[in-house]
């Protein structure tokens, strides 16, 4: 049995070092974890510890990343430790380079007499609009644990929501990518060698295996001037979409398209409304948290179109109301909040709404990947199995002839 060292947390505070045995290394951080300690530093004795700050150290956290975050905020909260102590916790345990300096910021702020929340403020490339009013309120209220809580379980969803939506788009891509790779070896590499073997009779050659080789012929002078002018396509269209004229116009085309459009919808309805919800069961008044829920809304047209029901609200709209004109949600959707609003239980009915549209996509993602699944398969079936047959033509022609 390997023995391994750690360095880990006792709930009030310390920090001690030291050898335990054990099967490998997630089994033993689970046993150390059920013993109530905050694990910092665990490999096994023997093997230097690499970190991975060299992988990821610059740059925004990824919602994973910040959701390990919260978990061990609110853990050390939860134990009462002084706030100083938990922000030095909260450093040694960072692993981002560039998050840890940010953690050291708030940190001084806060010795300096600052609230948590106004720390959090001066840095919002880590620490968004929306979870700083969520602080706030925790502040504000008192049971800053059972807000932190609430949003913990809130990024758990927001992952989850969004590993569903990666796994249906790579599916297909991964299948077209092998397509088109057995695609490309065939025309580069299989034939040029047909090619030259038809050559000498290519006015005998039937007209499909003809047309073939000259797209062959002609596309090996070409390819080149495509790659580049595809690349220069994509750069074109990246760089338009970093622009905010341009993120608006694609995010509301993608809306406009058919079934990827109702996708996107049901995904960015999900993402404000369990937002919202979230926040407003937080204690934040209703238009600070639907400003704050925006910035947590993927697509630019219905974060933009959420400005206007923002400012229809303030004027004495209701939420649903104002959400119904602005068009940013779907129909079904305003109605449900509008019995939320008349029963004053407007955030179950956020939650509500978000655990219906979650049901929902879920299955037209599992339609998704279950019908777009035969659909490559055939499609790139009938072009691999069009090209060899159209390869081998003359060779079938030729023996016809001798057997007849």
């Amino acid at each position: 049995m390997a023995v391994f060292a750690y360095r880990v947390a006792r709930p009030d505070g310390s920090t001690i070092h030291g050898h335990v045995e054990g099967e490998n290394e997630s089994l033993v951080r689970a046993k150390l974890e059920s013993q109530g300690l905050l694990v910092f530093n665990l490999h096994r004795r023997g093997v230097t510890s690499v970190k991975t700050d060299a992988s990821w150290s610059w740059g925004k956290l990824s919602l994973s990343q910040f959701l390990v975050f919260n978990q061990e905020l609110l853990a050390l909260v939860k134990s009462g430790l002084p706030i100083m102590r938990i922000w030095d916790l909260l450093i040694e345990r960072a692993g981002h380079a560039g998050f840890q300096r940010i953690l050291r910021d708030v940190r001084e702020d806060i010795r300096g007499g600052a609230s948590t929340s106004d720390a959090l403020t001066k840095h919002p490339v880590y620490f968004p609009e929306l979870y700083v009013a969520t602080v706030k309120a925790g502040e504000q209220s008192g049971n800053l644990p059972e807000v932190l809580q609430r949003y913990v379980a809130y990024l758990k969803l927001m992952v989850g929501l969004r590993q569903k939506v990666k796994k249906a788009i790579s599916y297909p891509i991964v299948l077209i990518g092998i397509g088109l790779a057995v695609v490309g070896f065939l025309l580069i590499y299989v034939m040029p060698t047909f090619i030259s073997v038809y050559g000498e009779s290519a006015k005998t050659l039937p007209w499909a295996t003809q047309v073939l080789l000259d797209v062959v012929m002609h596309a090996e002078s070409r390819i080149v001037p495509a790659v580049v002018a595809m690349i220069g396509i994509m750069i074109g269209i990246h760089a338009y979409y970093a622009t905010p004229a341009g993120q608006l116009a694609i995010d509301r085309l993608v809306l406009k398209l058919p079934f990827v459009g109702q996708i996107a919808a049901e995904h960015n309805t999900i993402q404000l409304t369990r937002t919202l919800g979230t926040v407003l069961a937080g204690g934040t008044p209703l238009i600070d948290a639907l400003q704050g829920a925006r910035g947590a809304v993927s697509n630019r047209w219905i974060s933009q179109a959420t400005i206007r029901a923002v400012n229809e609200i303030r004027e004495g709209a209701t939420l649903a109301d104002a959400l119904d004109r602005s068009r940013v949600l779907p129909r079904l959707a305003t109605e449900m909040l509008s019995v939320g609003e008349e029963t004053g239980s407007l955030d179950t009915m956020l939650r509500d709404v978000a655990e219906f549209y979650e049901a929902d996509l879920d299955t037209k993602l599992a339609e998704l990947t279950a019908w777009i699944e035969p659909v490559l398969l055939l499609v790139m079936g009938v072009l691999v199995g069009g090209i060899v047959i159209v390869m081998y033509l003359p060779v079938f022609q030729m023996a016809g002839t001798v057997g007849g």
